[in-house]
């Protein structure tokens, strides 16, 4: 029971620091759905034995996004939890082009656990980017991010074999929404 308090905990808190983001795409979804999307593919992976990383993916984008600070995600979830955040955070002091190479070099370096929590991050990302991509995303940006986030994906392979495929079905539905049909 204590467990589910704390999803639920984490939900709420997720929602409410991110209240005010949408996704990017036309259907400009609610922001707490990418964070759902991300923790159910994580519980799923991992069996739902790891609560700290549902949890974390929960509040994945939580300091990066909403500059929530790590030590209020260290005091109300735990230092696991907090580690796993911060493992996965991009320094958003550097500039765009420098913390999307960081993530293709440092993928292969990250935990376990991390290394999921990033691999289920990109395939909601891809989902969204296949169902809804931001209208200003030309042909070109769209095939620049999947083309980019195979490669990010590459170091994180190995990890769990489902949550791969899940990649790969992602990778390939997001190539489908730009390529003509043959």
């Amino acid at each position: 029971m204590q467990e589910l308090l704390q999803v639920l905990k984490a939900a709420d808190a997720a929602a409410r620091w991110h209240v005010h983001q949408r996704r990017k795409g036309p259907a400009e979804e609610p922001y707490i759905n990418h964070l759902v999307e991300v923790a159910l593919l994580v519980a799923d992976a991992t069996g739902g034995k790891d609560t700290n990383l549902v949890v974390a993916a929960l509040l994945h984008d939580a300091i990066e996004d909403c500059e929530v600070p790590r030590e209020l995600i260290a005091e109300t979830f735990g230092q696991d939890v907090a580690l796993l955040v911060e493992e996965i955070t991009d320094d958003k002091s550097l500039p765009k082009p420098v913390r999307k190479d960081n993530q293709v070099k440092t993928a292969a370096t990250k935990s376990p656990r991390a290394k999921i929590l990033k691999l289920a991050d990109k395939v909601s990302n891809l989902r969204a980017i296949a169902a809804s991509a931001p209208s200003h995303w030309s042909v070109k940006r769209r095939f620049e991010y999947v083309r980019w986030a195979r490669e990010v994906a590459k170091g994180l392979r190995g990890i769990n074999q489902k949550l791969e495929e899940e990649f790969d079905d992602a990778a390939a539905a997001a190539e489908r929404s730009f390529k003509p049909a043959i």
